[in-house]
């Protein structure tokens, strides 16, 4: 994958969170002089920096040997992060960078920085625009690539809040600017609803009525107008708007992969977890044969307990370990602990259903409201268990729902359950499930539409929601 993204004018706070998410994951950054040392110190310390900044007079690299150093990269299959200071589609050369790589077959994603035009004056305690003061802004680079001053005829205009006052607008446009001049219309911008109309100045108040074009929107008007360096349309998610009901914390590798899909991610936890202090007090965790853990909160719980209560994992002795899925193994892992058993299917009765075909006597750290399933598949099987509650789930009630959803994600049944608590209809909404008990409680809520993961995973999840 390749991101073109913007560093913003120097302060490394001001780099964007979606700039920061894709350069912690870059195998690769070609970086300018103007990218800032604060976001230079973000980059991963494996990742193959190259230096291309330019200055006045002097290039480490020509404009043509960085898109080919792009290409190049990409094509062996890493990850790269082309970083330039400021926003690299305002005078930073990235619609240059797109152009190359549109014609060499690449998809790539542009990042937006903020531009120093703006930052640095509000810095300073300037503001841009000040409506006692002025109703615009231009902004101009003090030379064009003959090292001459530009031509302040060929410009960009951009307006703001412009929908309503087309007509006006065209009307004051057409006295200074050839009826042909590109314009383009941009309807809610950066959103899975984005739509663009590319016109002409003659045609832009017909157009915008054509279209049925509706605030908020931004008129464009110049020659760059005409350019369409744009590669989300081809993404498979990129009209998709997509809400996440995972607990806060446990959504971001999922919205990570859907954005470089396209998707525009909405992360609004359903419920919260929380650990049961003192629950292992009094509690001999010693002499089973089995631990199941049915999931990641249950596996940081544990560990806490035995933190806060002076305890350590000694005490579970030559157990073998169970977990209902790979996200589960993975945080055992995490903490040095080898798992013994994944049942093929990720839900709590192929977990009971694989250990009670091992026998021996079993162990389940759970949730204190957590389904029934389990003990449920246990009882079928005639064998008891020992059961101790370490975290529980509460709802969380939704105060606000974004309206046009496409897809909503559910990890859980207590996700449903939360959810359609606080919404009643949803109606035309496709729920996409991690696992078949999850995707029942859909149906039972009212979803017409119900996708179930083929694999209880991020990754299946990710792919369920591409079909």
């Amino acid at each position: 994958m390749i991101w073109l993204v913007g560093a913003g004018p120097g302060d490394s706070g001001l780099l964007t969170l979606r700039g920061r998410e894709v350069l912690e994951r870059a195998d690769v950054v070609i970086y300018d002089r103007l990218a800032g040392e604060g976001v230079l110190a973000m980059i991963p310390e494996n990742a193959e920096r190259i230096d291309a900044g330019k200055s006045s007079g002097s290039h480490t690299l020509t404009q043509s040997e960085i898109n080919a150093l792009i290409i190049d990269r990409a094509k062996h299959g890493h990850n790269v992060v082309r970083l330039k200071g400021g926003d690299s589609f305002v005078f930073g050369r990235g619609g240059e960078e797109a152009e190359a790589l549109i014609e060499a077959g690449l998809m790539f994603e542009v990042v937006p920085g903020v531009s120093s035009a703006f930052a640095v004056p509000a810095y300073a305690g300037i503001p841009a625009t000040h409506r006692n003061y002025c109703s615009g802004v231009s902004i101009f680079t003090a030379h064009d690539k003959n090292n001459l001053l530009p031509d302040f005829t060929k410009t960009t205009q951009i307006f703001l809040m412009g929908v309503s006052h087309a007509g006006e607008l065209q009307e004051k446009l057409l006295l200074t600017l050839p009826p042909e001049t590109p314009c383009a219309v941009i309807e809610n911008g950066t959103t899975a609803r984005q739509r663009t109309i590319r016109t002409t100045l003659k045609e832009l108040h017909t157009s915008i009525i054509k279209n049925g074009i509706t605030p908020p929107a931004v008129i464009v008007v110049g020659q760059v107008a005409g350019l369409s360096l744009e590669c989300r349309n081809s993404l498979p998610l990129h009209d998709k708007r997509i809400l996440i009901t995972r607990p806060a914390g446990r959504g971001e590798k999922l919205s990570r992969m859907l954005r470089d899909l396209g998707a525009e991610v909405l992360h609004i936890p359903t419920i919260r977890t929380s650990t049961i202090h003192g629950s292992l007090a009094g509690e001999n965790i010693s002499g089973y044969d089995w631990i199941g853990f049915t999931s990641v909160t249950g596996v940081h719980a544990l560990f806490e307990l035995l933190r806060e209560s002076g305890r350590d994992i000694r005490e579970l002795g030559g157990a073998k370990i169970a977990a209902i899925g790979g996200a589960t193994a993975d945080a055992l892992r995490e903490h040095g602990l080898k798992v013994d058993f994944v049942p093929e299917v990720y839900d709590g009765v192929h977990l009971a259903g694989g250990l009670s075909h091992f026998g021996g006597k079993i162990l389940m750290f759970r949730a204190l409201n957590g389904t029934p399933e389990i003990n449920n598949t246990f009882t079928k099987y005639g064998i008891s268990i020992m059961e101790i509650c370490i975290y529980r789930t509460d709802y969380v009630k939704l105060i606000h729902v974004p309206k046009d959803i496409n897809i909503i994600i559910f990890t859980s049944s207590s996700t449903v359950r939360s959810f359609c608590g606080s919404v009643k209809d949803m109606r035309g909404v496709r729920a996409v499930c991690i696992g078949k008990q999850t995707a029942n409680e859909a149906r039972n809520a009212g979803f017409y539409d119900v996708v179930v993961a083929e694999q209880a995973s991020v990754e299946g999840i990710v792919k369920a929601c591409t079909r």
